[in-house]
C-alpha cells in the first residue's frame, strides 16, 4: 500500500469520531422517541439497489450514482435518498396490509461527488413518509411533525418555505411558448438563479404581456403573504385552492409564523408533484430539510395512491445545535495498579450499577496521565481516596 493513500479516503467520505457519532446517536433516540409517539413506525432497506427500480426512480442524477455489478451482472447503486426504496417497499408489501402507512426511517444515503468542494458523498437522514392519503390534512400533518421534530431539538430560529409544482408548472406553461423554455426557467428557479431567470426571459423574446408576467412574478412571488395575493398569476386551479386549505390549516395548528411562500420554489427531485417545501435554521447557511407530495413516485412502482414526506440533514441539523448549551457527559475513570486489579473490578462493577460510565485503566500503561485524566469528570485511584477530575 502506497503510504500517501495510507490515511486518504474516497473522495466525499468522512470518518465520524466519537464525539459527533455519541452526538448523532442522541439526535437518532431522540427523533424515534418523538416520531414513534406520533404513530410513524421505523423501516430500514437495504444500502444498495438495483439501478433499473430505485436507481432511475430517485431523481439524482446519473454523475451522482455510486454503481456496483453484482456477481449476475446486474448494475446496482447505494441507495441515493430514502423515498425511493421506501415507495418500493410500501407498494410491493406495506399497502396491501394497511392504508395509509405512516413509516420513518434515520439512514445513511450515498451521492457521489464529482470534485472535493466540502460536501460529503454519504450522510444520514430522518424522516418521514405517509404512503396512501392524498388529502391536504396529510401534507398539513406532515409540515407540522417536521416543524414539531425541530421545535422538540430545540431550534427556535429557523423557517419553512412552501410552494407547490404545480403552480409553477401552469404559470410558466401559461406565459412561455415552449416546453423547451418552461424547462430552461426551472433549472434556474432549481438553482435559485434569479438573475439568470430574467436574463432567460428576456432572450426568449416573448410577447410583453407574458415576459412582463414573468419578471413581475419572479419579483413578488418569493415571499407570498396571502395565498391570494398570487392569484392575479395563475388560472383558478385545485392547487391554487388546495394551498388556500393548507395555509387554514397551518394557522390552525399555530404555526403559521414559521412559514412563508415561495410559489418560484422548484426542486432537482423531480417526483415531487403538488405541494413542496424546505426548511433553514440559524447556524447553518445550507439546507437543513424538504419534502413535499410525491404521488407520481408511486406509479413507478404500480400503485396510484398520495404519499408525502419530509427528511432532515442529521449533519446540518448538528450544525444549528452546536451554539446551544450541552452538559458535560460525568464520566469516571478507574485506575490500578496490577495488584489491584481484582479491587479495580470490583469499584467498576460498583459505580457502573448505579448508572455511572466508569472506564478501567491499568496505570502503569499510561504515557501522558495528565492529559489523559483530563477527559474525565472523575477520576478514582483504587487504594487511595477518590479524586475529582478537572
Amino acid at each position: 500500500m502506497s503510504s500517501i493513500k495510507m490515511f486518504e479516503k474516497p473522495l466525499g467520505m468522512r470518518d465520524t469520531f466519537p464525539q459527533i457519532f455519541e452526538k448523532v446517536e442522541t439526535v437518532r433516540n431522540t427523533g424515534r422517541d418523538f416520531l414513534c409517539r406520533r404513530g410513524f413506525e421505523f423501516i430500514k432497506t437495504p444500502a444498495v439497489e438495483y439501478f433499473d427500480t430505485v436507481g432511475k426512480a430517485s431523481a439524482i442524477a446519473d454523475a451522482h450514482l455510486f454503481k456496483l455489478v453484482d456477481s449476475q451482472g446486474n448494475t446496482l447503486v447505494l441507495r441515493p435518498d430514502m423515498t425511493t426504496p421506501i415507495a418500493r417497499v410500501a407498494t410491493s408489501k406495506l399497502l396491501k396490509e394497511m392504508i395509509p402507512v405512516r413509516l420513518a426511517y434515520f439512514a445513511s444515503v450515498f451521492r457521489a461527488q464529482e470534485a472535493e468542494g466540502g460536501r460529503p458523498a454519504e450522510f444520514d437522514q430522518m424522516g418521514i413518509e405517509l404512503i396512501g392519503d392524498n388529502s391536504v390534512f396529510a401534507d398539513a400533518e406532515v409540515i407540522v411533525t417536521a416543524m414539531e421534530l425541530l421545535k422538540h431539538f430545540g431550534l427556535v430560529n429557523f423557517k419553512m418555505t412552501i410552494g407547490h409544482a404545480g403552480i409553477l408548472n401552469c404559470i410558466l406553461q401559461d406565459y412561455t411558448e415552449s416546453v423547451e423554455q418552461q424547462n430552461i426557467l426551472r433549472a434556474l428557479l432549481v438553482q435559485r438563479n434569479y438573475v439568470g431567470f430574467e436574463e432567460a426571459v428576456e432572450s426568449f423574446d416573448l410577447p410583453k404581456a407574458k415576459s412582463d408576467a414573468l419578471l413581475q412574478f419572479i419579483e413578488e412571488a418569493m415571499n407570498v403573504k396571502e395565498i391570494q395575493d398570487i392569484e392575479k398569476y395563475v388560472r383558478k386551479n385545485d392547487a391554487l385552492e388546495y394551498m388556500q386549505q393548507l395555509a387554514k390549516l397551518l394557522e390552525i395548528a399555530d404555526l403559521a409564523d414559521y412559514v412563508a411562500f415561495d410559489f418560484t420554489l422548484s426542486s432537482h427531485m423531480s417526483y415531487y408533484t403538488g405541494m413542496l417545501f424546505e426548511v433553514f435554521a440559524t447556524g447553518s447557511g445550507f439546507l437543513l430539510g424538504n419534502g413535499g407530495r410525491y404521488d407520481g413516485l408511486l406509479e413507478v412502482f404500480g400503485s396510484k395512491v398520495g404519499a408525502t414526506g419530509f427528511s432532515i440533514r442529521v449533519d446540518r441539523l448538528l450544525e444549528t445545535l452546536d451554539g446551544q448549551a450541552v452538559e458535560r457527559q460525568e464520566t469516571t475513570v478507574v485506575l490500578f495498579e496490577e495488584e489491584q486489579f481484582e479491587e479495580a473490578i470490583a469499584k467498576v462493577k460498583t459505580l457502573r450499577a448505579t448508572g455511572k460510565q466508569a472506564t478501567l485503566q491499568l496505570r502503569s500503561s499510561l504515557v501522558e496521565e495528565e492529559a489523559f485524566l483530563a477527559h474525565f469528570t472523575e477520576v478514582v485511584i483504587v487504594g487511595q481516596e477518590d479524586v475529582d477530575g478537572e
